[in-house]
């Protein structure tokens, strides 16, 4: 067991290291607080390529672009906001990681939970009928006796 263990947690510093090992050396700013802040926006915007990694993770050539000109719009004094506006502009909102939830966007935020909430009264509306329809009637006194003389029974 021991010997496993060494193996399985140096794979698992591998993994947990793996998006860092996307962003190149010569990408990096000399500038920790430029760097601190490239970092971030990048970890915002979705790789064009990769779809479901930001491009801070993806080694992707378009990301590496895109990571270099967030870099230098940083350095000409960009806001984070101008930056990843001037993204969005070129690419669409689509590079956003979590889109704005305003205009047509608000329609994508607002139907999941109103789709979960139609659904959960779907359910509750079915099981009501159900239960409803389970529960049979009493039998009149008439269909008690006509029941009993069928069977055979004595009632």
């Amino acid at each position: 067991m021991r010997r496993l263990l060494g193996p399985l947690a140096a794979l698992l510093l591998a993994l947990a290291a793996w998006p860092a090992l996307a962003v190149e050396p010569g990408e990096m700013l000399a500038d920790p607080v430029l760097e601190a802040r490239a970092r971030t926006i990048s970890a915002s915007l979705r790789c064009p390529v990769c779809l479901n990694e930001s491009i801070d993770e993806s080694n992707a050539p378009i990301s590496h672009e895109l990571r270099v000109l967030i870099r230098e719009r940083l350095v000409a004094g960009d806001t984070d906001r101008e930056v990843i506006d001037f993204v969005v502009a070129r690419y669409g909102e689509f590079v956003l990681m979590r889109p704005d939830p305003r205009g047509a966007n608000l329609i994508l935020w607002i139907a999941g939970p109103a789709m979960l909430l139609i659904a959960g009264g779907t359910v509750i509306a079915t099981l009501r009928r159900r239960a409803q329809r389970a529960e049979p009637e009493a039998l009149t006194t008439d269909e008690t006796h006509r029941l009993h003389e069928i069977l055979g029974e004595d009632g």
